[in-house]
């Protein structure tokens, strides 16, 4: 019974680190699933209580909080350089034409080598397009047509 606890409270410590050190809720529901297990070695329920403790737990912790987690505290994540591209209208600067290897667009102020989300449709400089993507440092376009 004397080994549990240490075994217990020593994944309680490695697991409440882990959360520490990445603030990103990555093992704080293994932290209360070892902290469940190591409240039924205290009262002295058999290892397999405490196995069964630490899955149940971790588990119902998961289920029910990652949601609001995931809403709520990650929620003002901004986009990197490439994620808020995408979306975007830009102007064609040089022909797009993807059998020739050819085309770019000004992005906030960055040239990037830009490519046609189909192979035949070439794209002409002052055209509009939208970023549908991006696929290494291309952007891939689509030709923008206004609503």
């Amino acid at each position: 019974m004397e080994r549990e606890v240490f075994i217990w409270l020593g994944l309680l410590i490695v697991f409440l680190v882990v959360e520490i050190i990445t603030v990103g809720l990555t093992s704080i529901w293994l932290a209360g699933g070892s902290l469940a297990a190591l409240l039924f070695n205290i009262a002295g329920l058999s290892l397999v209580w405490q196995v069964i403790a630490f899955f149940v737990v971790s588990f119902l912790l998961l289920f029910f909080t990652r949601p609001f987690a995931v809403k709520y505290i990650n929620s003002h994540h901004e986009k990197t350089n490439y994620e808020g591209v995408i979306g975007k209208i830009v102007r064609v600067t040089k022909t797009v034409d993807n059998l020739a290897q050819t085309g770019t667009a000004v992005v906030g102020g960055e040239e990037w080598t830009a490519r046609s989300e189909t192979d035949g449709d070439v794209l002409e400089p002052g055209t509009l397009a939208k970023v549908v993507r991006i696929s290494g440092v291309k952007l891939i376009l689509k030709r923008y047509e206004e609503e």
